[in-house]
């Protein structure tokens, strides 16, 4: 089993919260994670079973008699009624590290925990593996304080065996990841058709699944680009309202990522949507129809996937070490353009994403500006490409490449 990050901040939670939430997309690696390490001290019990909700529905208080702390529950969205009990059990016996919960359905999840857990449960997010675990370099992994002060340090890391279009293409969920003879094309569509069925039927008012999917694949066309939501709804004839209700159930799933532009100290000129990432370049590219390698690099999709697939990465390692994600963007109606913005102890680290492999002083012109335009906020600059080495640029900004920079 492949070491993941969250383990450590699971750790810490045990330390003091009498519960723990742990959230994320279906396959993330959850139900694994949980029993791999805590097998030995807590009791697991699956809320997917269908014998198992009934009993727990009809005597919620017998069945948490049936299973006493220290216990993991399962997919706990499925019995939202027994969080108040819990809730009863925490407050007659506030113990650190007793009750383990685990969901997919963010919205539903969430809702019930605010109610009824609010103060007494740590809530963690697993998102598909990063790219340091997908390498095995999960233990050594920094979070982003960290990664960025030592960016100076940064050394060249052998070439890897998988190729970026591989990786890109099977993702980073932990059984098409780790398991090469599973059917990508197959572990796709059902995912997908799972996901339909499963999560968006369940927790939402969604008539016709076909025009949702068909809603579903047109963001796939949109992943690394501002989100125009007029735009969609038009194209996939549906009221804007509703297309701002489907964003926001992709996104409380775990299936896209928002990026909020950067505004302070920039004023009335900034463009103001949030850009769209899907979660996954597995389910990204099946659903744009891309299925080999070469398809992928000669697609026109390929830069925004590139970027899809950077981003999200800083996303997970903020969320993994248990951080708030203090991500954005910064494009400007005048020009200034760059893609990420990593906002630290009030001081800002921007990135330009580039997919190429031919990188050159030209290329930092954004950062360039952006420092002029912000000044002394403004840490670090730097590029992040398929260069083949990493290699200084200008004066203070570094071009590198993504696998030096990711893998940390």
């Amino acid at each position: 089993m492949k070491y993941r990050i969250l383990t450590n901040t699971i750790q810490r939670a045990l330390k003091t919260f009498p519960a723990i939430v742990v959230t994320g997309p279906r396959q993330s690696g959850k139900t694994t994670l949980l029993r791999h390490y805590l097998s030995a001290t807590h009791a697991y019990v699956n809320l997917e079973d269908p014998d198992t909700r009934i009993r727990a529905k009809e005597d919620p208080r017998g069945f948490l008699e049936q299973y006493p702390a220290p216990v993991i529950f399962d997919e706990i969205q499925y019995i939202p009624e027994l969080l108040p009990y819990i809730k009863t059990k925490i407050d007659e016996k506030r113990k650190a590290g007793n009750w383990i919960l685990t969901g997919s359905q963010n919205f539903t999840l969430m809702h019930g925990i605010s109610e009824s857990l609010a103060g007494r449960a740590a809530v963690l997010s697993l998102l598909p593996f990063s790219i340091s675990e997908r390498f095995e370099y999960g233990k050594e992994a920094s979070d982003t304080t960290a990664l960025i002060k030592n960016l100076g340090a940064i050394q060249q890391r052998k070439e890897k065996k998988t190729l970026l279009a591989q990786l890109m293409l099977r993702g980073n969920y932990p059984e098409i990841a780790s398991k090469p003879s599973v059917d990508r094309e197959l572990w796709c569509g059902s995912y997908i058709a799972t996901y339909l069925e499963r999560d968006v039927r369940n927790i939402s008012h969604v008539g016709d699944l076909s025009q949702f999917e068909r809603f579903l694949r047109l963001c796939a066309t949109r992943t690394g680009q501002i989100l125009n939501v007029s735009e969609l709804a038009r194209e996939i004839g549906v009221s804007v309202p509703t297309a701002r209700r489907w964003i926001s159930l992709l996104e409380t799933g775990y299936q896209v990522y928002l990026l909020y532009p950067y505004y302070r100290n920039i004023g009335k000129r900034l463009v103001k949507s949030p850009k769209l990432y899907f979660n996954d370049t597995a389910l990204a590219c099946y659903l744009l129809g891309l299925r080999d390698q070469q398809t992928l690099l000669n697609s026109p999709h390929f830069p925004h996937i590139f970027e899809t697939f950077v981003v999200v990465d800083f996303w997970k390692r903020f969320l993994h070490f248990g951080q708030m994600p203090s991500l954005y963007y910064l494009r400007t109606q005048d020009g200034l353009e760059v893609d990420l913005v990593i906002e630290l102890n009030q001081k800002l680290n921007l990135f330009e994403i580039k997919s190429g492999a031919t990188i050159t002083p030209a290329h930092a012109s954004s950062l360039m500006r952006a420092k002029r335009d912000l000044g002394n906020i403004v840490q670090t600059s730097c590029i992040i490409s398929c260069a083949h080495q990493s290699f200084p640029l200008q004066k203070d900004i570094y071009n590198y490449r993504w696998q030096d920079l990711l893998i940390l």
